[in-house]
């Protein structure tokens, strides 16, 4: 058995314990659903009251007594009929709906001491295996995810197979609400949200500045490899998205527009930038002499977001992406899959990122014919071992279109963030009748490479925030150097330096404080460069300088300083 699968299990097991501890402390507790996640669990309940901090001490305290116990996992089978009339019984009900839609006539429960849960497994042999946990934090959950459902109480823990992993984990997760780029948007008077827009951003200066330099970054990496900037309209016809098979698998994500003579919607908000590259494509006719196109497009995009899913900037309905959509030969699928994970990868690293790549897999709800399936899932193999590129599989995880590659940026706290993707699609070019005419003037079906560098440029932001701690690369710094003369008499002189740092982005810090706490705010404002400037600075016609993240201060020339920062500006 591998190790993510033992995990899995490790802490699926956990999550049955923590509900066994939950019966012993609430018997009239109704039971959701309780998987393993990424580096933990949770378990969704009906509770008669509201759980506090110190309900999670007790519970953790229950379930470290029932580990002792060293009790079996023991599972049995039931007939579906007779396991519906034993939840009725017991009042299970939200278990009564999971029975429903099963189609087996067999169920699966495992027992635990006093406690037996509906469940496929697999689980430990015993509670003894269970040793290195930790109880997190309390949420609301709407049941299934629907807001028109009840809404449950959601307890999330930590598990690891050893004490010096779970420690590990932990000491990330406070180095993680220090690094909160909430916290950081605040500090840093970068962004706000506001309950008149629920999900959508407020930009000010400094994070309006931010955002619009990452754009110009992948702007110009998009350009170097030849991709041509359109601009297509945020509101589309119904007939579109039903085409495009966004209304069959996302149009309970959509908004939707109704004018004033409509009782029903005619036209959506786009939740994807496709279709608007697509239309633009099909506008004329193509000859292969012009294959590959190429279009980029920052497409604002609106998705429909449960309030309690929303998330600082990880999770917000209207956020701006570096979208690209090529429309290629297919013996142009190599080339352009190679020479897109090359110009990502050249992306992350300028960036001094790390990150992985996944080869995404058919879903379950896959849209088109297996066989076309097969052979764009065996193009992009062969474009990554062609390219060299290493790789994970991601089984089933492909757009509903067709299979993709992720890449998943790693930050310093080696939490993984899928931000890039190449995606191949057969599906939507059929869909839409889109063609050109090929050497021998009959027309050909393109194929589509659909591709994001940052991805959602907010939610990017947010983890360069959160992996640099606010301490954002030099390009990206609104303020990328601070003037702090020590005394009034110093500022015909502060000005006179200000003047001569060229390009550089600066403030003249004019307050009558004391040069101690105009350094100790300037370290708060994650200001890369601070230029203090005296009597002796004047005298001698230079400055001295101290830089982000070190103690010792230089004296430099204005013109010596400009020159070292040149190359990162």
């Amino acid at each position: 058995m591998d190790l993510k699968n033992s995990l899995e299990i490790l802490r699926h097991s956990c999550a049955h314990l923590m509900a066994a501890a939950v019966k012993e402390i609430f018997p009239e507790a109704k039971f959701a659903i309780g998987p393993s996640i990424e580096n933990g669990f949770y378990y969704d309940f009906d509770l008669p009251r509201t759980l506090t901090p110190e309900d999670l001490k007790k519970i953790e305290s229950a379930m470290r007594e029932l580990a002792k116990k060293d009790l079996a996992f023991e599972k049995s089978e039931m007939d579906r009929k007779e396991a519906l009339k034993k939840e009725e019984k017991e009042g299970q009900k939200y278990k009564v709906e999971l029975i429903k839609d099963l189609p087996d006539a067999q169920v699966t429960y495992y027992q635990t001491g006093n406690f037996t849960d509906l469940c496929r497994g697999p689980h430990l042999k015993s509670t003894g295996e269970i040793k290195h946990f930790k109880l997190l934090s309390i949420a609301g959950a709407y049941w299934r995810g629907d807001e028109r459902n009840p809404m449950l109480q959601r307890i999330y823990g930590t598990c690891w197979k050893t004490e010096e992993e779970l420690k590990k984990y932990l000491n990330q997760l406070e180095e993680a609400k220090k690094r909160d780029h909430r916290k950081l948007g605040e500090s840093l008077n970068l962004f706000s949200f506001h309950p008149e827009a629920p999900g959508m951003v407020f930009w000010y200066p400094k994070g309006k500045f931010i955002f619009d330099e990452l754009m110009r970054f992948s702007r110009e990496k998009s350009q170097k490899f030849g991709l041509k900037e359109i601009r297509t309209p945020n509101i589309l016809n119904l007939n579109i998205w039903k085409t495009s098979g966004h209304w069959d698998h996302y149009k309970d994500a959509m908004y939707f527009v109704v004018s004033r003579d409509e009782k029903e919607p005619h036209y959506g908000i786009r939740p994807m930038g496709c279709p608007g590259a697509i239309l633009t494509y099909k506008s004329r006719t193509h000859s292969y002499r012009e294959l590959p196109i190429r279009y980029s497009e920052f497409d604002t995009l609106i998705r429909k977001e449960l309030s309690g899913t929303l998330h600082g900037l990880f999770r917000v309905q209207q956020f701006t992406q570096d979208d690209a959509h090529l429309f290629i030969r297919e013996d142009q699928i190599l080339d352009e899959v190679i020479a897109t994970l090359k110009l990502i990868d050249e992306t992350y690293k300028d960036l001094g990122l790390k990150y992985q790549m996944k080869l995404s897999t058919r879903p379950p709800d896959f849209a088109g014919r297996i066989e076309v399936w097969n052979q764009a899932e065996a193009d992009l193999k062969k474009a990554l071992e062609k390219g060299n590129f290493e790789y994970e599989l991601k089984e089933g995880d492909g757009a509903f279109y067709g299979p993709k590659i992720d890449l998943d940026v790693l930050d310093a706290l080696d939490r993984s963030w899928q931000c890039g993707t190449v995606q191949l699609d057969f599906y939507m070019p059929k869909k839409f009748n889109l063609d050109y005419i090929d050497e021998k003037g009959k027309k050909v079906q393109p194929v589509m490479i659909h591709r994001v560098i940052l991805g959602s440029l907010e939610r990017f932001t947010g983890i360069l925030l959160e992996h640099t701690a606010g301490n954002l690369p030099l390009f990206l710094a609104p303020t990328q150097a601070i003037i702090l003369p020590v005394s009034d008499k110093h500022l015909d002189y502060a000005q006179k330096v200000a003047e001569e740092l060229g390009d550089i982005r600066f403030e003249i810090d004019e307050r009558n404080e004391s040069v101690g706490k105009k350094i100790r705010d300037a370290e708060l404002q994650k200001i890369p460069f601070i230029i203090v400037v005296g009597d002796k600075e004047e005298k001698d016609k230079n400055i001295t300088v101290r830089e982000r993240g070190h103690k010792e201060l230089k004296a430099l020339t204005i013109k010596e300083f400009s020159k070292s920062i040149e190359y990162v500006i």
